[in-house]
């Protein structure tokens, strides 16, 4: 006899719809490394107007659009960059930003809303003119929906505080947007909107809105241009990509309406997880989005 169970181990696990297969299948490809993927650009292009910015790229994960995002920043020797003790750059992607990218980290204690105070980052920021002991700020990294603190919400009025930060002391500003749809719906702003103050945004397509695979960043024309030679080197340099290009536009057009039922599926779970002895979970502080983070209690 079969059993059926809904996995919930990740939104990472989301299988593509029928229509983004049929779409893999009839895409029109060419050579993404010279340029020329047409369905690439077209993914390109809607990403790089939906979040406001002058440019985007295709990445093959989320991993290395944060990794290049980093070293695109911190290109100079001795650049270090300021982020979340919590955050999922710092504490899941293997060290990339140091063993690879030779960048610095300063943490910075996260909230339990995903944030960072102002005063800590502040804090921690190096201007190094004339002291040679000290390597030199030169990037903020956030992340919005915050992951290890269950899917919690940056708002646009926190990530342009940030920003200002940022600009009065002449670092750039990261935003590691794995899920930043579902922030976008919760909030219910514009991706635009959200992301104003970032110089640049990662983030993914094979999360919550179901695509098999890929990632974007997004930034200015310049910062895009070395973004696509650091890809090349990093191994990330896709060929026919427009078939994989293809899904993400579906899921691009059609699953951030979605969202919202994966939020309200998770505030239901937590619900009757609370009801159950020995689980412990407040439903209404603990789940924004489509995260639901659990402890139990043994008797």
């Amino acid at each position: 006899m079969s059993s059926s169970f809904i996995d919930l181990r990740s939104d990472a696990v989301t299988k593509p719809t029928v229509e983004m297969r049929q779409a893999m299948l009839d895409a029109e490809v060419g050579d993404d490394v010279y340029g020329d993927d047409l369905t690439v650009l077209k993914l390109q292009e809607m990403t790089a107007k939906l979040l406001g910015k002058e440019a985007a790229l295709f990445v093959p994960s989320g991993t290395m659009g944060n990794l290049i995002c980093a070293l695109n920043h911190c290109s100079q020797f001795g650049s270090e960059m300021i982020l979340g003790d919590e955050c999922y750059m710092h504490i899941y992607q293997q060290g990339g930003c140091a063993t690879l990218a030779r960048i610095h980290s300063q943490t910075a204690p996260t909230q339990p809303d995903g944030t960072l105070l102002l005063h800590d980052i502040e804090q921690r920021i190096r201007i190094v003119k004339d002291d040679d002991h000290f390597t030199c700020t030169k990037l903020v990294c956030l992340e919005n929906t915050h992951n290890r603190m269950g899917g919690k919400v940056l708002t646009v009025e926190y990530i342009q505080s940030v920003g200002k930060l940022c600009q009065q002391y002449g670092l750039k500003l990261h935003m590691d947007g794995s899920r930043l749809m579902n922030a976008v719906v919760k909030l219910g702003v514009s991706p635009a909107e959200l992301v104003e103050s970032c110089d640049s945004v990662l983030f993914c397509l094979s999360k919550g809105l179901g695509a098999p695979v890929g990632s974007l960043i997004v930034g200015t024309h310049e910062f895009i241009v070395q973004a696509k030679r650091l890809r090349k080197v990093l191994g990330g340099g896709m060929r026919q990509a427009g078939v994989l290009a293809a899904a993400g536009i579906i899921s691009l057009a059609q699953m951030p309406k979605l969202l919202n039922l994966d939020h309200e599926n998770a505030k239901l779970l937590a619900e009757g997880l609370s009801k159950i002895n020995g689980c412990e979970i407040d439903p209404k502080n603990d789940v924004q989005t489509n995260m639901v983070f659990f402890s139990i209690k043994f008797q």
